[in-house]
């Protein structure tokens, strides 16, 4: 990949606004795409396997690559095209289901193919969060930075509603390996658009490594920079807490609502779709509303709290229409903590260095998703399950609110999650370094202003070391 010479000084009219919506409905296909298969291969391997071990380590060996190559891909994304590194990443994922599509139609598809393919395609992904954040960042102005990230969270909204429902329809109609075909066709679609459009490049900063140790240099800078600045560090250790909390108990969603409804895809894709439609209406609503101004903290932890206590109730309730209710009200609420949070590091941080901070973030919350992966499976199926079904300790003290019946540990793993999320919320919120943050950490273009003052006297150096070490 070469570097983007033909760089844009200031992005945020019209026209870059245009680009991004077109960069956003060929993403939002494919992830339509991407969700009817990932909800076919859910089916599958259930019924293949009837453990809920299965479906979390299928999303384990798709986290752990990414989590080990994010930070190196960190350094190319701040050196490399951006655009070529979003089509870069999409491609691997075309080329993993067309993988799983040939070994389907082979008859010869096993469990463990999933595995390989999914560690294989989560290499490539590591590159897409950093590379989709910055390049968003140099196409728009800096007060529509909440708009698009709920835009593309109306994306991820859409396919979760739609997804599960066509998928459901279509597998009676053209099976499994007709829904991998439609994949390939919205990926195709991702992959032209992105072609055609044009993405301003930032100034590679000067401070990028080079060669072999500067790679390993860059991966280190962006864990340094976000640590640096302690109240972005106090943020970001909330996402790693509640990230491993949701994710832990959300990887077992399908398996929970199978176990209990006795495998019935009906049940699974009502839920999906109602969290889906959630997700579509916060994200519009965030959409429309652009984010708040000066208190996204407020907002982040309050959403985090609520969604932490609304969460329980995937445990406590047993029927389709409470976990409708719960995936409604949790897709609704995303919104505004993914617009509010990016809205807040895409302000903070110079944009010829959110390759590799956005890397670091997501490593680190990728970190505490992939632990949580890895062990929400056996815990359900090797602890929780059996004590609570099984007659054992956990049964006896949880199954007068709960019950004892296939699924019934799992739901005790979303109950305990939950409070686990509350806690973390109104923890963070109560350290006063993490509640000012936007206050003590300065945008980056006031930086800029501070450096653009004259000549770079000890008075200026001095203010903008302040600002760097709020």
């Amino acid at each position: 990949m070469t570097e983007d010479t033909d760089n844009v000084p200031k992005a945020g009219n019209e026209k870059n606004m245009r680009t991004f919506t077109m960069i956003w409905l060929g993403q939002m296909a494919s992830m339509l795409g991407s969700s009817m298969t990932i909800f076919g291969l859910m089916l599958w391997a259930w019924e293949k396997t009837g453990v809920a071990t299965s479906l979390a380590l299928i999303g384990f060996f798709g986290f752990a690559p990414a989590i080990l190559m994010t930070p190196i891909a960190g350094h190319f994304v701040d050196r490399w095209n951006r655009k070529l590194t979003m089509i870069f990443s999409d491609l691997a994922g075309g080329i993993g289901t067309i993988m799983i599509l040939l070994l389907y139609n082979a008859d010869v598809l096993e469990i463990w193919h999933l595995y390989i393919i999914a560690a294989f395609i989560g290499v490539f992904t590591s590159f897409q969060f950093p590379a989709y954040s910055a390049a968003v960042t140099m196409m728009i102005d800096k007060k529509d930075y909440g708009r698009a990230t709920a835009m593309i969270g109306i994306g991820h909204s859409i396919a979760g509603i739609f997804g599960p429902i066509a998928a459901a329809f279509f597998i009676v109609f053209i099976g499994i390996k007709g829904i991998m075909m439609i994949d390939i066709v919205t990926f195709c679609l991702a992959i032209s658009i992105l072609i055609f459009v044009r993405i301003p490049q930032p100034e590679i900063a000067e401070d990028i490594g080079h060669g072999v140790k500067g790679v390993f240099k860059d991966a280190v800078y962006g864990f340094k920079y976000i640590f640096n600045k302690k109240p972005l560090f106090g943020l970001q250790m909330t996402y790693f807490t509640t990230n491993f909390f949701s994710n832990m108990s959300m990887i077992l969603l399908a398996p929970m609502i199978l176990a209990v409804t006795n495998s019935d895809a009906i049940s699974l894709a009502t839920v999906m779709a109602s969290a889906g439609i959630g997700g579509l209406m916060g994200g519009i609503t965030m959409a429309v509303w652009g984010g708040s101004k000066d208190k996204k903290i407020l907002v982040i932890m309050s959403v985090i709290a609520i969604g932490g206590m609304t969460q329980m109730f995937f445990g406590l309730g047993s029927e389709v229409i409470i976990w409708s209710l719960v995936g409604f009200i949790l897709g609704f609420t995303g919104p505004f903590v993914m617009g509010s949070s990016q809205a807040i590091w895409q302000s903070k941080v110079e944009p010829n260095k959110q390759g590799r901070v956005f890397a670091a973030r997501g490593f680190i919350a990728m970190g505490a998703g992939a632990v949580s992966m890895a062990i929400a499976g056996p815990l359900a199926d090797n602890i929780f399950e059996p004590s609570m079904t099984g007659g054992g300790a956990l049964g006896e003290v949880f199954g007068w609110l709960l019950g004892t019946d296939p699924g019934s540990g799992m739901r005790l793993i979303f109950l305990l999650c939950g409070i686990g999320s509350t806690l973390t919320a109104i923890t963070a919120y109560s350290i006063k370094r993490i509640r000012n943050l936007e206050t003590l950490v300065p945008d980056f273009d006031e930086l800029e202003k501070v450096e653009l003052k004259g000549e770079p006297d000890s008075k200026n150096k001095d203010e903008i070391s302040d600002l760097n070490n709020s």
